[in-house]
């Protein structure tokens, strides 16, 4: 259950309000733009680019197109549909450089600092998704100098997903931080007030926004307690796409507190969709260590064989316990209860 998919949408998919009049590139916070009045004002909504489920069984049950076509990202990813595996590989590829990335020269600070924003911010990430030494020390040292001087473009878009499809953890948190200055968002508590606020919008592409954005926030440390609060208040939402984007919002807090809710989002929500948010989540999408995943094994391996759940949710929590574990046995209940107890404490 990789976090990468041709089933893979940032909330882009409903239209924004068109009273909030978006720019092709759905209401990017541009330099010099004050993002306390923008989340007041609904002036501008940026949409945002988050990790996605595994292509083939059994999760791939529904098709999410990503915000921005992204053309050739796309064509590979569905390319993927269907077979199981890693697909990162594929997404790091479609933005490496000619030759082997390992040798490719180390670009400087000096070098970068003849580079605009935009510019040094692209070759940043493109040098983190194909694991160059560097670079994401070199996207902290900058990175707070591009807060509102990028544009939320197709390239940045790309590099984004790619990044926070990485199965390496510090170039994920990399694309938060770059996301987050992309958005001009400052990692503030009075940001988390307004994203709050923003949350209970009756604009839907404003409130989806929030709830990914707190929990962009909240993964870098800023009021994380009560951002998973917030969050799960809005797992009770009448609407499908509101609690999907909360588990997403969720999923990037990525601390112990927020194991139990996906938990039971995955074995309560009426969504199917949901459910399999939830259970990518705890799988593999989302900021979550390795080590949080593996405590939510033994809940998982009682879903397997849970007599409320549909057959659906049974495989979910199959593949759940697969690409936490690495372990690569039958979808029998039997056979993970015997490999917990032999295992001794969940480790693989």
């Amino acid at each position: 259950m990789n976090s990468a998919g041709p089933n893979s949408q940032g909330p882009g998919g409903p239209a924004p309000d068109p009273r909030l009049q978006p720019s092709p590139d759905y209401g990017t916070l541009g330099p010099g733009a004050d993002v306390g009045k923008a989340l007041q004002t609904g002036s501008s909504t940026p949409f945002p680019v988050t990790t996605r489920g595994k292509t083939g069984q059994p999760y791939a049950i529904y098709v999410h197109l990503i915000a921005v076509s992204i053309g050739i990202l796309v064509a590979i990813l569905t390319s993927s549909a269907g077979r199981s595996g890693s697909l990162w590989g594929k997404v790091a590829g479609l933005f490496s450089p000619r030759g082997d990335a390992d040798h490719s020269p180390v670009v400087t600070m000096a070098d970068l600092d003849r580079q605009k924003p935009q510019k040094q911010a692209e070759i940043l990430l493109e040098r983190a998704v194909t694991h160059s030494d560097g670079a994401t020390d070199q996207i902290a040292a900058h990175v707070d100098h591009w807060r509102g001087r990028l544009k939320w473009d197709q390239q940045l878009r790309g590099l984004m997903a790619a990044a926070l499809n990485s199965n390496d953890y510090s170039v994920r948190t990399s694309g938060i931080e770059v996301e987050l200055a992309a958005y001009g968002l400052a990692k503030t508590e009075s940001n988390v007030d307004s994203l709050e606020r923003q949350a209970d919008s009756t604009s839907h592409a404003q409130k989806i926004w929030a709830l990914w954005a707190l929990g962009l926030l909240a993964n870098r440390g800023i009021e994380s307690d009560r951002v998973v609060h917030i969050l799960s208040s809005h797992l009770k939402d009448a609407d499908e796409d509101s609690r999907r984007w909360t588990v997403e919002g969720i999923a990037l807090v990525g601390t112990t507190s927020t194991i139990a809710p996906l938990l039971s989002v995955m074995h309560d929500d009426p969504s199917p969709l949901v459910r399999e948010r939830a259970a990518c989540s705890l799988a593999e999408s989302g900021m979550l260590s390795p080590e949080l995943r593996l405590s939510a094994v033994p809940r998982l391996i009682a879903y397997s064989e849970d007599p409320s759940l549909d057959a659906q949710t049974h495989n979910w929590a199959f593949q759940a316990l697969g690409d936490i574990t690495h372990q690569r046995l039958p979808n029998d209940t039997a056979a993970w209860r015997n490999w917990y107890q032999d295992s001794g404490n969940g480790g693989q």
